[in-house]
């Protein structure tokens, strides 16, 4: 009777220890725990509604839709740390009840985006990048930092103080990208009708802060906006009977060019490496010490 239970153990034991013993077999044991992180959960908008879902199926999302999935490893791990500092920080400041508004693409997105065929293998590339840098954020002074990013500068990045009108942010400065100068991307034109439109000041960069259209005074952003410019770095021009605008850069210029960003990374440089030259003054450090920290 004990030979026969030992038996039915061992068999439970291998049927329960099976999939464990694959996955080593197949990936390495340090695949395993990959599998049981970031089981935090997140309260998402969606077009139906808000729903639940894995935060790693958010910020994998976010990642689909925000940078290029061709762009190389550590470009794209800096580019998954700075999604998720920015969802800690949403949360710490709104609570556990957050609903978290930044879109991001659905699994059937990402398929119409890049074709069925390579959906598996633009997935596991986003997903190895989440993984890889789980639980790590970009801090400062002990605190969650603000993180954003954009596609393209003008040449340089912006100064957070003078984007922002906040002396908050010491880490976000000017940083040379003169990668971004060589991009096709670089210099856009878009022709709209004619109307009464003057630029007011633009920051150290370049970029415009406000302008003047028919009388009322709005934000370069704003602009941009309104009119689906590429960039918030723009000259005006009447050109027969039109108004000709021509922008430098793809995107808000505050924070990490990822442009630059995936040109480090070909050069050879981490996302620690990446992360540091744009947000210095910074550190990389486990969610966990901050939470622990603000307890």
């Amino acid at each position: 009777m004990r030979l026969k239970m030992k038996h039915f153990v061992c068999y439970v034991t291998i049927i329960v220890l099976l999939p464990y013993i694959v996955t080593v077999f197949l990936n390495g044991p340090s695949m395993v725990s990959s599998s049981y992180v970031n089981e935090t959960r997140v309260k998402v908008k969606t077009e139906s509604g808000t729903t639940e879902i894995p935060m790693q199926e958010y910020g994998i999302g976010i990642l689909a839709k925000e940078i290029p999935v061709s762009y190389k490893k550590e470009a794209l791990k800096a580019q998954a740390i700075l999604v998720r500092t920015d969802i800690y920080s949403k949360i710490q400041s709104g609570g556990s009840e957050t609903i978290l508004e930044d879109s991001f693409w659905t699994q059937k997105q990402m398929e119409e985006a890049w074709g069925a065929a390579k959906y598996a293998s633009n997935y596991k590339k986003l997903k190895n990048a989440w993984e890889e840098t789980e639980g790590q954020v970009v801090t400062y002074d002990g605190n969650l930092a603000i993180t954003p990013f954009f596609r393209l500068s003008n040449g340089s990045t912006r100064d957070g103080s003078e984007a922002l009108g906040d002396e908050s942010y010491p880490y976000l400065k000017i940083v040379e990208c003169p990668y971004d100068i060589e991009a096709a991307e670089q210099i856009q034109t878009v022709t709209i009708d004619d109307m009464e439109a003057e630029i007011g000041t633009c920051d150290t960069a370049g970029y415009v802060l406000n302008v003047t259209v028919g009388g009322e005074t709005i934000s370069g952003e704003e602009f941009r906006t309104n009119y689906h410019l590429a960039s918030s770095c723009f000259t005006l021009q009447k050109y027969n009977g039109k108004l000709r605008i021509t922008t430098r850069g793809v995107g808000h210029g505050l924070g990490m060019s990822q442009y630059t960003a995936n040109e480090m990374a070909k050069e050879g440089e981490d996302a620690a490496s990446i992360l540091e030259y744009f947000f210095e003054g910074t550190n990389l450090q486990e969610v966990a010490e901050i939470v622990t920290g603000n307890e």
